[in-house]
């Protein structure tokens, strides 16, 4: 893991990212184990087909869990501020979650040097699935 640092970042640039997938239904049952989250629509497609859906259905916070671990891969974890997401689209199986980090704004608050990312996870058409904002402090 190649920490970053506040002087080595400029805003507009593209920080690692990370690319997991395709989504398959095993995933989607061990991250149902995992999180005790069992609603049906992710785990039996029978209900998810009376619902109206062509398949089962990744759950949200898998790839949100995916763009927390691409912030994680550039910055320590006790240096998150804050993460927030806004659920955009439905990632369906055979999937691949691309998770996307962008600098927006460089400042300093507390005596920090801190760092604002846009973060972003979309399937390999550049679709979104997830979109939103995090504050990370670095040295």
């Amino acid at each position: 893991m190649k920490l970053l640092d506040f002087d080595a970042v400029q805003v507009g640039d593209l920080l690692p990212g990370l690319s997991e997938g395709p989504i398959t239904r095993h995933a989607i049952g061990r991250y149902a184990g995992a999180s005790g989250d069992y609603n049906p629509l992710h785990i039996d497609i029978d209900y998810a087909r009376r619902a109206g859906m062509p398949d089962v259905f990744a759950h949200g916070m898998l790839s949100m869990t995916w763009l927390a671990r691409a912030l994680t891969d550039v910055v320590d974890q006790a240096a998150i501020r804050s993460l927030s997401v806004r659920f955009v689209a439905i990632t369906h199986v055979g999937d691949e979650v691309r998770c996307r980090l962008r600098v927006t704004d460089k400042f300093v608050c507390d005596d920090e040097k801190r760092v604002a990312l846009e973060v972003s996870a979309t399937n390999p058409l550049g679709e979104l699935r997830l979109i939103g904002s995090a504050v990370v402090a670095l040295p």
